[in-house]
């Protein structure tokens, strides 16, 4: 069976709908495809174990779920999963482990129905001994061998006689039950146990570090030791010897299966001298007549002893640091392809956008194109605005279409022939509007569409409807007061001009230094009182200064504005 099945995308549909982010590693972690566990998972569970919002014991109890699976693959990869995070997670993960009474039971698993099913139950009931026998290792001690301090300063080598003696039998239980998962080069034949296998070797390597060093200093001690230390320090050393043979074939089959050599420390073996002399040294103690070493000799056999098992300490010590260095370097360089990966996604995919210009900037460019055309007030071309128009973002203004008016060629001759000057009150006498008979034309736009019911359209309408007496929402007849209403005039010469079209109106270009400044011939020109003026002006102004439009012109008893 290879690849992810149904009920593992099912399970991990599950998780995501309930936002369960670890179980969902988990599931992920131990698929029925025949390999070991993804890194990208079992980094995010260790990550997990970092953090301390994290439920560690629903972690584990996840874990323990997946080995009551009947796949043989499933159960398998939970196991390399909680080996996994409990070699390199945080603490807390076996602390916890080590406080439950109970583990892994699956010392009578065995799937039938897979294949290879029988030969790997095997190795799983083995594995799954090995991870019980370390948790209960730091249960006892509370610290974990492959992890302690080694070296001349190390725990092992500078802990006194009692508790020596008390801890390297723990020390090699935990050994025992990894040499026991005894694995052949030709049974290692697909991912899952590999995986299994070289996080064994991994540990074979760091456990037994500890235990050579907690071997030197018994030795180094037994001389001084009472008779019953002496006799269990005995007994520690034969076990010593006969689990350094043990150890030496797993090393010789992790050498087989493609690990790299330099990887594999060298095992040295205490000269057979050694063991003489302690037995004959305990022999002595318990009255037996027995040959005793002299001093010399006895000290001589010591020193040969510790020497080789310290080299064999160094060699395993300097293996376990470069596969430190080995795993540090290796997951460097994978976050630096991982970062250059994304880098390279990113830069694809700004090659990819189109530059295109947002609505509100067609607009505000559209507005500056008007502005740059031909002012108002000067008859002259203006050099387009950067920052008259602000930056709208609002759809409503975006649709709104801008009306140009055409300037007429025709130019008013002087400021005082087209008004009559202003009173003391400052108000507008004698306007005298020039009749052109050639038609308005509004000059053709293409910056933004024109829609048949426009709001600007609508809105001037109204606007001149509200002013002059129309009726909001009918087109009026440029007859812009009621019948019997007072008609305001401009003065004595004031004429008026019925046109037959509200649809459009040219002003008559100014010169460009009259003062007052001249005013523009508008269709909609009338003298109305201060206070309809204002309440028309405050409705819609703020609209016109939004806009930046030159659309409608109001005329004002104090000033011509816009």
């Amino acid at each position: 069976m290879s690849g992810q099945s149904i009920t593992d995308r099912i399970a991990a549909a599950q998780h995501s709908m309930t936002g369960s982010a670890i179980s969902k590693a988990v599931c992920k972690a131990t698929t029925h495809e025949v390999s070991g566990p993804k890194k990208k998972h079992l980094d995010y569970l260790i990550y997990c174990t970092n953090e301390m919002n994290v439920n560690v014991p629903q972690l584990a109890d996840t874990l323990f779920e997946r080995t009551t699976n009947s796949s043989w693959v499933v159960v398998f990869k939970a196991l390399i999963t909680t080996h996994h995070i409990m070699m390199y997670g945080n603490e807390r993960f076996i602390q916890y482990l080590a406080s439950r009474n109970t583990l892994f039971n699956l010392n009578n698993f065995l799937d039938k129905g897979a294949l290879q099913g029988y030969d790997m139950s095997t190795f799983i009931r083995r594995y799954s001994r090995y991870l019980n026998e370390k948790a209960l290792s730091y249960r006892l001690v509370a610290v974990d061998f492959t992890k302690m301090k080694r070296g001349i300063d190390g725990v092992m080598r500078t802990m006194n006689t009692e508790k020596l003696i008390k801890t390297l039998p723990i020390i090699q239980n935990q050994l025992d039950a990894l040499l026991d998962f005894q694995a052949k080069p030709n049974e290692l034949t697909n991912g899952v146990i590999n995986a299994a296998f070289m996080l064994l070797f991994k540990d074979s390597i760091r456990l037994f570090a500890a235990y050579n060093e907690g071997v030197i200093n018994l030795l180094e001690k037994y001389f001084d030791m009472k008779k019953n230390q002496c006799k269990d320090a005995l007994d520690i050393y034969k076990k010593f010897l006969y689990r350094m043979t043990k150890l030496s074939e797993f090393l010789k089959v992790a050498e087989q299966v493609g690990i790299d050599q330099g990887d594999i420390p060298d095992l040295t073996q205490a000269p057979s001298s050694l063991l003489e002399a302690l037995e004959q040294h305990l022999a002595s103690l318990e009255g037996k007549k027995t040959k005793e070493l002299s001093a010399d000799n006895r000290a001589n056999t010591l020193s040969n002893a510790v020497s080789s098992l310290s080299n064999t300490g160094m060699s395993f010590s300097f293996s376990s640091s470069r596969m430190d260095e080995k795993e540090k370097q290796q997951a460097l360089e994978e976050e630096q392809a991982r970062l250059q990966a994304l880098k390279n996604q990113r830069l694809k995919e700004m090659s990819m956008q189109t530059p295109s210009a947002s609505p509100s900037t067609q607009s505000m460019g559209s507005a500056n194109n008007h502005t740059a055309g031909m002012d108002l007030f000067t008859n002259t071309t203006s050099p387009p605005s950067t920052n008259s128009m602000p930056n709208l973002n609002s759809d409503l203004f975006d649709l709104q279409p801008a009306f140009v008016p055409a300037v007429q060629s025709t130019p008013i001759s002087t400021a005082s022939s087209a008004w009559g000057g202003y009173d003391a009150l400052g108000d507008l006498l004698k306007p005298t509007v020039t009749v052109h008979t050639q038609a308005p034309v509004m000059a053709p736009h293409t910056g933004s569409k024109l829609l048949a019911s426009d709001l600007d359209s609508s809105l001037a309408n109204l606007v001149g409807n509200l002013q002059f007496g129309g009726t909001p929402g009918k087109k009026s007849d440029m007859q812009w007061t009621q019948p019997g209403e007072k008609k305001l005039t401009g003065g004595t010469n004031w004429q008026s001009k019925t046109m037959s079209s509200t649809t459009a109106w040219s002003p008559a270009p100014l010169p460009p230094a009259a003062m007052p400044p001249a005013a523009m011939p508008v269709p909609h020109m009338v003298r109305t009182h201060t206070c309809t003026l204002d309440l028309c002006r405050y409705s819609v102004m703020r609209y016109i200064t939004v806009m930046n439009m030159h659309d409608i012109v109001i005329v004002g008893t104090s000033k011509y504005r816009e």
